[in-house]
């Protein structure tokens, strides 16, 4: 498991930030978890009553196994607040998500919220994003998609389950396709390049919601928190 110091208190810091009567989404990732543990500890002491909007099928479960009420993004389309991880953060807090295969559901949460809460620990920094980008796909048009990636540069494919005999497929019915581009000098240009495929989804490049992303990095010395 490692050392889940940094993942628990980024995410106890994030859970501190909901104020009682908020809807708050609640991402995919194991530093979320962390994040709904201390909001479940938080209702169950009677300071806080929260309705959680979740973005996967194993966020919804996590968070009814802990008490935590739950609505869906139609029930609740306007948050205070969503908490949610990252797989990469650049100085402008640009993001690279999507290896919990949510990221479309993610990305959605992330535009319905007045504050997009992003817990990390001190590996997910990095001066230029550079990691492999999920991209969530229709089966239907995967061909076509990767032919079109393939003319934009790097290389990539679709990402096979671990405990399963073929494809990842996303809680939309999706595949989700890991392109490696090298180091991205424009994640704003690219993710629009790649949205503008048809039969994408969604691209896990998100560089739209950086005026209102508070990015909180764990250590085992506590935590900081990053803003623009």
């Amino acid at each position: 498991m490692g050392n889940e110091a940094p993942k628990r208190a980024a995410g106890y810091a994030a859970a501190d930030l909901v104020e009682p009567g908020t809807l708050v989404g609640l991402g995919t990732g194991s530093t979320v978890r962390f994040a709904m543990e201390r909001l479940a500890e938080r209702i169950r002491g009677g300071g806080l009553s929260c309705v959680g909007v979740p973005t996967s099928y194993q966020t919804a479960i996590r968070a009814r196994a802990l008490g935590i009420p739950l609505a869906s993004l139609n029930d609740a389309p306007h948050l205070a607040i969503a908490i949610d991880g990252a797989d990469q953060v650049d100085p402008e807090l640009r993001l690279i998500k999507g290896r919990g295969a949510a990221l479309t559901r993610e990305k959605c949460v992330a535009a319905a919220a007045d504050q997009l809460v992003i817990v990390v620990d001190e590996d997910k920094l990095t001066e230029r994003l550079s990691e492999k980008v999920p991209i969530e796909v229709l089966p239907f048009a995967c061909a076509l998609v990767m032919d079109r990636l393939a003319q934009m540069g790097g290389s990539g494919r679709i990402r096979e389950g671990t405990a399963k005999d073929g494809p990842v497929v996303t809680d939309n019915g999706g595949l989700v396709i890991d392109w490696s581009f090298g180091q991205i000098e424009d994640p704003a240009g690219l993710e629009t390049s790649i949205e503008r495929i048809p039969g994408v989804v969604a691209a896990g490049i998100f560089s739209g919601f950086e005026k209102k992303t508070k990015v909180i990095v764990g250590s085992d010395a506590g935590y900081r928190v990053l803003t623009r």
